[in-house]
This record gives C-alpha cells, sequence and structure tokens, in this order.
C-alpha cells in the first residue's frame, strides 16, 4: 500500500513518521507534496519518503491520500483532482473539515474519511479519532483502521464531537509538556540532574497512562490508591486542588472551544 500526503506539516510528518517505526509500510511507500519544495525535502529525504512536485503527481502515486493542508486550504487543493480522486481512498487530517464538507468538495461516490490524529502517533503511541460518517465501504473502513492501529489508539465518534475529540486529543500533548516540564523543574529544584528528572518525568506519565489504559481503572481510583490517610500524596493533591488544578485543566478546553466556536 502507497500512502500520499498533500501538505507535509507536522502533522503529516508525525504520521508518516509512525507508520514507518509502527511497521505499517515501508519508507518508500510514503510520498508527499507541499508548496515549499525545498523544506518538503528537507523533511522527506532523510527517512526515505519521496517528494512529489504536485498533488497530481500524489494522487496517481498513492492507494490512501491523506489531505494534510490547513483547513481553508482544502477545497482549493482537492479542486484540481477530483476526478483522480475518485478511485482513492481519501483520509483528512484538516481540523473541522467533516463529511458534509467532503461531499461538497469531492466527486460523488469518492471514498472519504475524515479524522483527526496528535502527534504522538511519531512514536506510535498518538491517538486517530476517526468521524463515524464515512463513504468507505467495509474493506476499506477495516484497511484505514488496520493502518492506523500501527501509530496508536483507533476510535471513532459521532460528528459533533469530532471537534471537541480532536481538541481534547491535539491540543492537551502541550499540557501534558507543561505539566512533564513543570515537575521536571521540581525535581531539579531539589537536586535531581535536568535529563534524569525529564525521563523519570515522561516515563511516570506514559505508565500512568497505560496502566489506565490497561485495567480500565477510575483515574480517581488510581489517585485514591497512591494516597494513604496522613501521607505524602494526599499533601500535594490538596495543594493542587486548593490552586484550581482540575478547574484549570477544564477551563483551558473550554477557552479552546470558545476560540474554535466564536462563543
Amino acid at each position: 500500500m502507497k500512502i500520499g500526503f498533500i501538505g507535509f506539516g507536522n502533522m503529516a510528518q508525525a504520521l508518516a513518521r509512525g507508520l514507518v517505526r509502527g511497521g505499517a509500510v515501508e519508507a518508500d511507500a510514503i510520498g508527499a507534496c507541499a508548496r515549499d519544495r525545498a523544506k518538503l525535502q528537507r523533511n522527506t529525504e532523510p527517512f526515505g519518503f519521496r517528494a512529489f512536485d504536485s498533488s497530481a503527481e500524489v494522487a496517481a502515486f498513492a492507494d490512501v491520500v491523506v489531505i494534510a493542508v490547513k483547513p481553508y486550504q482544502v477545497g482549493t487543493v482537492v479542486e484540481p483532482i477530483r476526478e483522480a480522486l475518485k478511485s482513492k481512498i481519501v483520509v483528512s487530517v484538516a481540523a473541522g473539515v467533516t463529511f458534509d464538507d467532503y461531499e461538497r468538495m469531492l466527486a460523488p461516490g469518492t471514498a472519504h474519511l475524515s479524522t483527526c490524529p496528535n502527534t504522538p502517533v511519531a512514536v506510535c503511541e498518538g491517538i486517530v479519532v476517526l468521524e463515524r460518517r464515512h463513504s468507505l465501504s467495509d474493506g476499506q473502513l477495516k484497511t484505514v483502521e488496520e493502518l492506523f492501529s500501527h501509530v496508536g489508539l483507533v476510535l471513532a465518534v459521532d460528528t459533533p464531537l469530532l471537534g471537541m475529540a480532536g481538541t481534547i486529543c491535539g491540543c492537551s500533548p502541550a499540557f501534558v509538556a507543561m505539566f512533564i516540564e513543570a515537575l521536571a523543574d521540581a525535581a531539579v529544584k531539589h537536586g535531581i540532574p535536568r535529563a534524569d528528572a525529564y525521563r523519570m518525568v515522561s516515563q511516570m506519565v506514559v505508565g500512568t497512562g497505560k496502566l489506565q489504559l490497561k485495567t480500565g481503572q477510575h483515574p480517581g481510583a488510581m489517585k485514591d490508591a497512591v494516597c494513604s490517610p496522613g501521607g505524602t500524596t494526599i499533601v500535594g493533591v490538596g495543594e493542587l486542588e486548593q490552586r484550581g488544578f482540575r478547574g484549570a485543566v477544564i477551563a483551558a478546553i473550554d477557552a479552546i472551544d470558545a476560540k474554535i466556536n466564536k462563543k
């Protein structure tokens, strides 16, 4: 299977690297085009990906065409290659561009699916949220799900929830990175070398997430399991609660939602 990216920014690059790292495809089965040819070559050649001059070349090369441009650019990019895309599986990673949008932009009968991945797909620990409404056949959907299963968790949501799922999965790595940095700063403050601090904190985040996924435990129960009566952890939990830790996280998501929807 060959995969072509129209647009090769951070998200497309993360997906491409993850697909190879996860063993889904070989590097030479991935190709891309982008407006800045020099930048495209810098982002493809070191990894063994193919660089193309146009979206038409990508469409001719690929079995699965990933639309990875800015949302406002999708219509302009798709229009010249509508006929070429009719025989392809079209996967969108353009935020907020959903099934109905592509039904208007693509030729009738084109197989397409909108998704929201996040950057940890680059190391095969990401999330790819699929729009439940799509025009893929059962076989095509199975192919896409199998492809993305190599880069992380794959789950489907209804169209009204796709934007929020994308916000939670796509924006929150920034919040987690801030949390990692803050915990590491605290570790450094108390004498732990910074490189060690980053490694131990990052592994703690990975391990806690995997523990929840594996056990299905409620996060509150996981927190309680670490908080002994009169112990040390509950002191820190109390301090975070007093300073509005949970409320701040929820408020951040609300602020993003308000900006997206211009509330």
